[in-house]
């Protein structure tokens, strides 16, 4: 259990467990951050009324304790402190207890917001982290023997996310398999960066070289992640460059940066060891006691993996799906179909008290999502602002499927100080605006004539009404509120 007679893996394991504490670093912080507008007591989805709707054994979290904003921002903190440890090594240079104690509590932390966050933390990325982050509790100190068996696993993960990533894409969208997909994607995707508009009028033959290559890193190469010395080599670098590209090109949160983390134990000490000039300690092998925790580890992880095999392997693939509530085994996937059309919903308020013709509107600009056609487009990986991606799924449907929508509205009425930091300008600084309304448009990239001319990154077509105008004064309105029990 101690190695595999060709392969060590303390510098893997070095370079793991910092890279990741990293990703916990910016979960912690996103958390922080957002959580009060989000799912704090007066947030926009609160978890007092979410604990109200499910059972503990449903969703296990430490907000059945207290779910207060205090104690909420309590436990960020105190997985910003921990990550912090992992960061900088702090965890696992004092001995076995406290490296087990530190990821242990980093999964058991993030994993109570993950399970009361609802829709705002239902991305693929969340589950991810909690996976990874729960082999990771098993790696060990600086001063033992990493169990080559939990970097078997960890490999085990990256080659469902490729290769679910790959499957999903083969049979979802016909676009991915005539080749033209990122015909649309740089345009259409969540939160596109600066580089996007860059991307996206390459040649049709370019984007199809593009498609091909995704193609062959997310379906052939992560048969090479469990192949020894060069061939994991290459599947792991060619996963490593594919992360970057999208890195490069999008805004995916720490998606790309976690599975970044995830190649690393593709490459072994003598991979590393000619890239960081450290001198590999000696160290305590695994006691029997490790090596009976690492078997019943594994054995777990098997029986936990034959669902998300079995999905993985059904032409009824789904994506991003935990079948149990630990989120330990879990199934992925990434851009199934493709938006051939950029939708927003753009939200105007109004001093008016009548929704007049002549009644003048002014808009919410957000923190990333597209608006003021003169903005260029954001850089914020592996940050995640929740609001705007959430934004951009409620422009796909009507309103009323995302109930959420509705008590933003009511908030930006009242003026809400938690949720207008989510945003990124009100513009009624001195008093709520009386009027709420939303459209939904169409946008498009300028062309490279069309932003010289203009200064502008964006164009945009009106579509249609996504929301009515809304007043307080609406009673239909205020009982909808209270209904959900986002109104006293």
């Amino acid at each position: 259990m101690e190695t595999d007679g060709t392969a060590s893996y303390w510098l893997t394991r070095f370079c793991f467990q910092r890279a990741l504490g990293f990703v916990y670093l910016i979960a912690f912080l996103i958390a922080l951050n957002q959580f009060r507008g989000l799912i704090g007591e007066h947030g926009l989805l609160p978890v007092q009324l979410f604990l109200k709707r499910v059972k503990f054994w449903d969703a296990p979290s430490l907000f059945w304790i207290n779910s207060s904003d205090r104690f909420l921002a309590s436990i960020a903190l105190t997985g910003l402190a921990l990550s912090l440890m992992a960061v900088t090594g702090l965890s696992d240079h004092f001995g076995l207890g406290l490296s087990v104690a530190v990821w242990g509590l980093l999964w058991l932390l993030y994993l109570s917001f993950v399970n009361v966050g609802q829709t705002f933390y239902g991305f693929g990325w969340e589950t991810l982290l909690l996976e990874t982050g729960f082999l990771a509790i098993f790696l060990g100190a600086s001063n033992t023997s990493p169990p080559t068996v939990v970097i078997w696993l960890l490999r085990w993960i990256l080659f469902r996310v490729m290769f679910g990533a790959g499957l999903i894409k083969l049979r979802g969208d016909p676009c991915w398999r005539d080749l033209t997909c990122l015909y649309y994607h740089y345009e259409t995707q969540p939160l596109p960066n600066p580089l996007s508009w860059y991307f996206h009028p390459l040649p049709l033959l370019a984007h199809k070289g593009s498609v091909l290559f995704t193609h062959f890193v997310e379906l052939v190469a992560p048969w090479g992640v469990f192949a020894p010395g060069l061939l994991g080599y290459l599947a792991g670098g060619l996963c490593v460059i594919f992360q970057i590209s999208l890195i490069v090109s999008g805004n995916l949160s720490w998606l790309n940066y976690i599975t970044l983390v995830l190649c690393i134990p593709c490459f072994d000490d003598a991979f590393l060891s000619r890239f960081i000039p450290l001198g590999v300690p000696a160290v305590e092998p695994l006691s029997g006691a490790r090596q009976g925790i690492v078997v019943a580890l594994t054995v777990l992880i098997v029986l936990l993996s034959i669902q998300p095999t079995v999905n993985l392997l059904s032409p009824g693939q789904i994506m991003n799906t935990s079948f149990e509530p630990l989120h330990l085994v879990n199934t992925y996937g990434a851009f199934g179909s493709v938006t051939k059309r950029r939708l927003e919903v753009i939200v105007e308020g109004s001093d008016e008290v009548v929704p007049t013709p002549a009644a003048k509107w002014r808009e919410y600009e957000f923190k990333g999502k597209p608006g003021n056609l003169a903005r260029p487009p954001c850089i914020v990986s592996p940050y995640h602002w929740k609001l705007d991606w959430q934004m951009w799924f409620a422009a796909m449907t009507p309103y009323y499927y995302h109930p959420w929508f509705l008590n933003l509205v009511s908030k930006l009425l009242r003026g809400d100080r938690e949720t207008l930091k989510l945003l990124a300008h009100n513009p009624f600084p001195e008093a709520p605006p009386k009027l709420i309304r939303a459209g939904l448009y169409e946008y498009y990239f300028t062309t490279p004539e069309e932003r010289r001319k203009t200064g502008h990154w964006w164009k945009r077509t009106r579509v249609d009404e996504y929301l009515p105008p809304l007043s307080l004064e609406d009673s239909s309105f205020r009982e909808v509120l209270r209904e959900q029990g986002w109104l006293e």
